[in-house]
């Protein structure tokens, strides 16, 4: 009889999973400041934490927020085709935990802002960070997954075995595990 081998799992369902309930976080989190805020208002909660309502029609940080329109198309296709490039990428790393979440992050995150920028040509953002009179730009929950996912994937490249190099043990002298 012959040996059948067999492949392993490639099954990334936990992942799309993973990816949809940041989108669903992502997507309720907005929900609740857009019945909560105004635009411009801003609510302080800690000593260096606020929230308010903005909406960055841009990329992070408002990059070509001041553009004529074009980019609300250009960057939910560029989101888009990164999320597709993902679910492609992802049987392959499915087994690789810190990729695979470093990947979901990023997807959960993409798909998230795709929806603002389809629903409102902006993406909501609410949570800002500030201290010493300086503050960050605000950012969303799909923001955070999306750097999150981005530094895990760095973290991954640095810290991960090189290719071909498995993780078993070396044989001990004398061929005794």
């Amino acid at each position: 009889m012959a040996k059948v081998n067999r492949v392993p799992s490639r099954n990334i369902d936990r992942w799309l999973w993973l990816a949809g309930v940041v989108v669903l976080v992502d997507q309720i989190s907005k929900w609740l400041v857009l019945a909560w805020l105004r635009p411009g208002e801003s609510i302080h909660v800690a000593p260096f934490f606020n929230w308010v309502l903005t909406y960055n029609p841009g990329a992070a940080f408002s990059f070509l927020a001041d553009a004529d329109g074009w980019q609300r198309w250009f960057f939910s296709g560029l989101a888009l085709a990164i999320a597709l490039w993902i679910v492609r990428l992802l049987p392959r790393h499915s087994g690789d935990f810190r990729l695979s979440l470093s990947l979901t992050l990023i997807l959960g995150g993409a798909v998230g802002n795709v929806i603002d920028r389809l629903r409102f040509g902006a993406v909501v953002d609410f949570i800002q960070w500030h201290a010493a009179g300086f503050y960050w730009p605000a950012f969303n929950i799909a923001d955070a997954a999306i750097c999150i996912g981005a530094v895990l994937m760095v973290w991954d490249q640095f810290t991960g075995m090189p290719a071909g190099e498995k993780a078993e043990k070396p044989p001990t002298p004398g061929g005794h595990a």
